[in-house]
């Protein structure tokens, strides 16, 4: 469990640089240059969900169950991850309605996937992962919305493609979990 409290520190702390620190990240900026800065950040996040990943296969094995999730919360979980998928897509692709209207669709759609597998999956280790995320999520939308508040800024839609483009991808992308893609990469399948 060590290991993956250590992975979720390192991984959500960088991640939580602009809600408690801008400044401190600003001024790192500054001094290093935006690619030596990104290039240093990506590399800590990448150890960071290497170690999440490492320390939660060790976790889930060593670990015991706080609650047996009911059926329904299984099938919720099934609306809930999908809808994620498609609000972390619309933050990639051309300003549209969903965009526009949410402000920060990636952090929402974390929000969705993390709530969604916390209510399918009652061991401690899902808790613990899922649940440090959906905490993050959480905090960084709210910290976003009112620094969006503070700047002034409006999001404005360009139009229907950037929706139409994220609900195709984020449901494409969704149904290649179901199918078989979340059973390879983790070793379970959402479908039971």
């Amino acid at each position: 469990m060590t290991l993956l409290i250590l992975g979720l520190v390192l991984f959500l702390g960088l991640h939580s640089v602009r809600i408690v620190a801008n400044g401190t990240r600003s001024a790192l900026v500054g001094r290093m240059g935006e690619n030596a800065y990104k290039g240093v950040y990506s590399l800590l996040s990448l150890l960071g969900l290497v170690l999440v990943g490492r320390g939660y296969g060790d976790a889930l094995a060593g670990a015991g169950t706080l609650w047996q999730p009911p059926a329904a919360a299984a099938h919720l979980a099934l609306l809930l991850v999908p809808a994620g998928f498609v609000l972390v897509v619309a933050a990639y692709v051309p300003t549209g309605r969903i965009k526009a209207m949410v402000g920060h669709p990636m952090v929402l759609g974390v929000a969705l996937w993390a709530l969604g597998h916390i209510l399918a999956n009652g061991e401690t280790a899902n808790v613990l992962l899922f649940g440090a995320f959906l905490v993050w999520a959480a905090l960084d939308y709210a910290a976003s919305l009112a620094r969006d508040r503070r700047d002034g800024v409006v999001r404005r839609s360009l139009g229907g493609k950037g929706d139409i483009l994220a609900v195709a991808i984020g449901l494409a992308a969704a149904l290649a979990f179901l199918g078989g893609l979340h059973r390879w990469l983790i070793g379970v399948s959402p479908l039971g």
